[in-house]
């Protein structure tokens, strides 16, 4: 890692975040790229507000955009001009905006011969799903792709597989069909909600980013957290959390607060393997907070069958023990080694954030006031969009300049690529699970290798969640994760809903679990630290987001399914306890240091907790009680 510590922001995201690798066009390129992406913006917005086109017409422009973009954007090999468009790529563009016109031009054919396609019909179809999985490699990486065509060989060998993994297999024709020319494959579910509400809210958080929310977000949390012990580390998890509520990206987020907070972490005195941590599971836990949570909660809404404010509703307490739980970390670290706040006279004055840029938030809170009042995610997103542009005009200082408000457009439509992209890969995964049901039968092995026990169950769906989700963007890993994971759950009767946020949040978790923590690998990028060091600590940090998941399984109630009673609120307490014993046992410090012995039954104590059952809270909380009245004695 040691090259890295001259690595600026743009190239540390460059390195580790796909989706940030683009082109820089000069020339006539350089016109035509922003326009064909302000074109795609436009006929979002126009079919948002006048009505979208019929479901397989909608997504297939949707797709004709986003891979003419990703090919135009995305360069074959890295080693190519950067700012120079190279003959392949523009062939490619062209045939990738081809392959989907084509059923735009023939809709009405392609409907009348419905599953006996032409030859002409196959060779398109199979030319589009090849430029899926090469616009896939290019945007989103080689672990998406790698899944992708494990899951086509699977589709092929079906008849030479062996016992539970067998089927009669498929043909050429067959699988071009289902996968290309039916709403179960490349142009199925995940597809169709990029095409609709996700373009809407990522658009949204370009106009938010174009107004400088972000800097207002850091400032604020400095405002309200940089003084207290530990100060710039707490001010990295509040502003992580408040940006993920914007954000798509996991190291996006990293890069973008990290910049800041992480030399004030190094500054005061952290470690510059903790201080990476600290940012990489501050913005980790930014895609899991409502209301976008990586736009993975558009699709949760579709697939669970539910309206997307019960998804919202759903994420808040276990968002907040997560973060909890981050914080607590960062608390007993600083404590630990001693290390102050930053002086009050050097940071900025809530009052005065308030009244220079508080405006700002405003299409935050209406947008979430929009959606609990029964709007549509749609109607919401477009509403919020144009308050942005008005909000941001109250003070000239935030104003935004017509050319700006153009650049969103743009801006927008590049932030798109890598959820659309990943989307479309994911169909092709979705398509072979419904035509061989694969699904079905990995659940069920799940379920033999556990013996029938939701435990262990659990826990297999757990560590399958994290092998998924290793270098996946968070909306194509819950769509993997919730059709290859989520039946085995399913089948042991877990509610549907608790099964889906079963494995949305280890796939998110995967970003700072070593070997393949991205989100780590970025935030020792700008701390100088060591990558795996950095993704350890991080794993240390967001220990919340390995238990949460199994708290609201075994306790349904946190999800507020049925609203706000009695036992929740007991939950809830003891659950914070829980996090609190639970994060001191791992850092070695609750009030005073803490020796071997007494963090491992912290620990059990911490678990304890963590189980619903009035026994194990009762023998939980004394526990911690006890340990806390001999650290107590000590300090």
């Amino acid at each position: 890692m040691a090259e890295e510590k001259t690595m600026t922001g743009e190239d540390i995201l460059k390195k580790y975040d796909k989706e940030s690798n683009t082109m820089e066009y000069t020339g006539v390129m350089a016109k035509f790229v922003p326009a064909l992406a302000i074109t795609f913006s436009v006929f979002q917005l126009y079919t948002a507000t006048f009505g979208v086109l019929d479901a397989q017409l909608q997504r297939a422009v949707h797709l004709g955009f986003g891979l003419a973009l990703s090919f135009l954007l995305y360069p074959t090999l890295k080693s190519w001009r950067r700012d120079k468009l190279h003959p392949l790529d523009a062939i490619l563009a062209v045939l990738g905006a081809a392959a989907p016109a084509y059923m735009v031009i023939h809709y009405r054919e392609l409907i009348l011969r419905a599953g006996l396609p032409t030859l002409e019909d196959t060779i398109i179809g199979a030319m589009g799903i090849l430029l899926v999985i090469e616009a896939a490699r290019r945007v989103v990486g080689i672990p998406m792709v790698c899944v992708v065509l494990f899951f086509i060989a699977y589709a092929f060998a079906g008849p030479y597989l062996p016992g539970l993994l067998a089927h009669r297999g498929l043909t050429i024709n067959q699988f071009v069909s289902h996968v290309y020319y039916t709403t179960e494959g490349i142009f199925g579910i995940p597809l169709g909600v990029s095409s609709t509400f996700i373009f809407l809210f990522i658009l949204f958080g370009a106009y938010l980013e174009g107004t400088g929310l972000g800097k207002f977000f850091i400032d604020l949390a400095n405002a309200i957290a940089g003084w207290a012990s530990g100060g710039p580390a707490k001010v990295a998890v509040l502003s992580s959390g408040l940006m993920g509520t914007v954000s798509g990206s996991s190291v996006a987020n990293v890069v973008g607060t990290g910049s800041l907070t992480i030399p004030m972490m190094k500054k005061l005195g952290y470690h510059k393997d903790f201080a990476g941590a600290v940012e990489a599971a501050a913005s980790t836990g930014g895609q899991l907070m409502p209301p976008v949570m990586g736009a993975a909660a558009f699709l949760m809404a579709e697939f669970v069958g539910v309206a997307y404010v019960e998804i919202v509703k759903a994420a808040v307490i276990p968002a907040f023990l997560y973060f909890m739980g981050v914080w607590l970390g960062v608390h007993f670290e600083a404590q630990r080694n001693n290390l102050k706040g930053i002086p009050r006279e050097e940071l900025p004055k809530v009052g005065e954030i308030l009244r220079e840029r508080g405006h700002l938030a405003i299409p935050l809170i209406v947008i979430v006031y929009l959606l609990v009042s029964g709007y549509t995610p749609m109607r919401a997103a477009l509403v919020a969009i144009v308050l942005s542009i008005l909000v941001s005009a109250i003070k000239k200082s935030t104003r935004m300049k017509p050319a700006e408000i153009i650049k969103g457009l743009e801006n927008g439509a590049r932030n798109v690529l890598g959820v659309l992209v990943a989307c479309a890969a994911a169909g092709i995964i979705i398509g072979v699970v419904t035509k061989t049901g694969v699904g079905l039968k990995l659940a069920s092995g799940l379920l033999q290798l556990s013996g029938g026990m939701l435990l262990p169950s659990m826990f297999f769906t757990m560590v399958t969640a994290i092998i998924l989700g290793m270098g996946v963007p968070t909306t194509a890993n819950y769509v993997i994760t919730s059709t290859i994971a989520a039946p085995a759950l399913l089948q042991m009767g877990v509610p549907i809903l608790a099964a889906h946020m079963f494995v949305f949040y280890f796939g998110i978790i995967a970003d700072v679990t070593p070997p393949v923590a991205l989100a780590a690998y970025a935030g020792a990028g700008i701390s100088g630290g060591n990558a795996l060091k950095t993704g350890v600590n991080a794993s240390k940090l967001a220990i919340a987001a390995f238990i949460i998941p199994y708290m609201f399984v075994l306790n349904p109630e946190l999800l507020l399914v049925d609203g706000v009673t009695g036992g929740l609120i007991l939950s809830l307490f003891t659950a914070l306890i829980g996090m609190v014993a639970l994060s001191s046992s791992l850092i070695g410090y609750l009030a005073a240091p803490m020796n071997f012995l007494q963090r491992l039954i912290l620990g059990a104590g911490g678990l304890m907790m963590i189980k619903p059952g009035l026994v194990t809270d009762i023998a939980g909380v004394a526990i911690f009680a006890a340990i806390l009245i001999l650290q107590l004695k000590r300090h």
